[in-house]
């Protein structure tokens, strides 16, 4: 599964946005009216997205925003299932001409896998497009062309810690994993659990080799390319083990809460607000979870990047939000209709209407757009990696189609202490060549 879906499900669903998997049902946005409503002149808009709680509020926001802005264009959002189910959805509706106006789905590998230049309407040819966050452009982009307008904000795979805990032992935030484990030997001798892991969730033990690819990029900046086309492997490659190797050695050295192997991220969540664990590798979308069941950690928390080996290259690995997309069914009157409605997603109006619809978890990807001053800190400390030139790296499923379906229980396995390190990338290794061939990948 693609690990940004799968994640986002999650940690959505976990905090009380339930994912349910309901046939395609139809509901309007706000109070709008109808087109008959509006006048001849008037345009309704359908609106596609999946189901999630969240992201059918925002979608709803959006629209009656953008209604007010243009009131002769109506916003009806229309749901899909989200996983598999919806992904066939979508292809099939592409497939067949049946898709909305326009339609939420992923970035990246997914979205190339939607075939953009036969399906989509490109969109770089409009204003908005030069306001968008390169590392967001590069993910709707296929043959030169920019597809997409950006939904939500980006995540970080970082290192989420307990800021109080951090004073009390007169900690500083590590810039190199040797600085973070020499971190973690004072925590562990404060008698606290240095690092969080909760493999009774298997897809949040990958974090520390998902979260540390700005690491691998900084140090071979081809690897992704290389990676592709079965020219570079995380068995072979000194940087793109170091992963596996932090995985061993935090098991090694005794960093772990005693009860990693059945915690939960409820659980882990729970340690790392009561300041009874210090650090957890996750993706930053768990804040929505965290501060709602535990306010005061939208202050006492916050993040950093997965050290590396050089503190001058320290950044942040990302996950793209989604996009918002134009069929190449939508035609004429409707067409200039979602090409403005796409416009006001990637506008600071429509950033601030996301903002209005629910909690912001992460830095938007529209340059003229701003934080709500009134975020977490795990959300406050993403931006300045964001705004800074090279100090993010868009995570590896972003450049690359190929993710092993295995890696969370060989990232466990590596974590536990069953398998060593180098034999975890290796193995990781095969489990990436069955899903390349499958792919049809050229060298493999």
């Amino acid at each position: 599964m693609n690990t940004s879906r799968m994640i986002r499900s999650r940690t959505t669903a976990l905090a009380t946005l339930a994912i349910t998997a309901l046939a395609l049902t139809a509901c309007s946005a706000g109070s709008l009216g109808s087109s008959e409503e509006g006048g001849s002149d008037a345009v309704t808009l359908n609106f596609l997205v999946d189901n999630a709680d969240q992201t059918l509020k925002t979608a709803e926001q959006l629209g009656k925003d953008f209604t007010a802005k243009n009131p002769g264009i109506t916003i009806k959002v229309e749901t899909r299932p989200a996983g598999s189910e919806g992904d066939n959805i979508i292809k099939t509706r592409l497939s067949t001409g049946d898709m909305t106006d326009v339609f939420l789905y992923n970035t990246g590998s997914l979205f190339q896998a939607i075939a953009p230049k036969k399906n989509l309407v490109p969109v770089g040819d409009q204003p908005f497009a030069g306001a968008l966050a390169d590392n967001f452009k590069s993910t709707v982009t296929a043959d030169g062309q920019v597809y997409g307008a950006p939904y939500g904000g980006f995540m970080g795979g970082a290192i989420l810690y307990n800021k109080p805990l951090y004073a009390k032992l007169g900690l500083q935030v590590p810039k190199t994993w040797a600085e973070f484990m020499a971190n973690n030997a004072k925590i562990k001798a404060a008698g606290v659990a240095p690092v969080i892991q909760t493999y009774g969730e298997t897809w949040t033990s990958q974090l520390f080799v998902l979260g540390d690819f700005h690491n691998v990029s900084a140090a071979e900046p081809d690897f992704a390319d290389k990676y592709t086309q079965n020219q570079a492997k995380y068995g072979t490659s000194p940087a793109a083990r170091k992963g596996f190797e932090h995985l061993q050695q935090v098991h090694d050295l005794g960093y772990e809460n005693k009860d990693f192997a059945s915690a939960k991220m409820p659980d882990g969540l729970k340690l790392l607000a009561q300041g009874k664990g210090a650090h957890y590798p996750i993706l930053s979308a768990v804040v929505s979870e965290l501060v709602a069941t535990y306010p005061a950690a939208a202050k006492d928390v916050g993040l950093f990047a997965i050290p590396g080996d050089d503190a001058a290259k320290n950044g942040l690995t990302v996950w793209s939000p989604g996009g918002v997309y134009i069929p190449t069914s939508t035609t004429g009157a409707k067409l200039d209709a979602a090409k403005k409605f796409l416009a006001f997603v990637a506008s600071k109006e429509g950033c601030d209407s996301q903002a209005k619809a629910g909690a912001v978890t992460g830095p938007f990807a529209v340059k003229d757009c701003k934080l709500p001053t009134e975020v977490p800190q795990v959300v406050k400390d993403m931006q300045p990696y964001i705004d800074t030139e090279g100090a993010s790296s868009l995570a590896l499923e972003f450049l690359s189609p190929v993710k092993g379906p295995s890696l969370e229980q060989i990232t466990v396995e590596v974590g536990s202490g069953i398998r060593k390190a180098a034999a975890g990338a290796s193995l990781y290794d095969e489990d990436v060549k069955k899903q390349a061939q499958q792919l049809g990948l050229a060298g493999w």
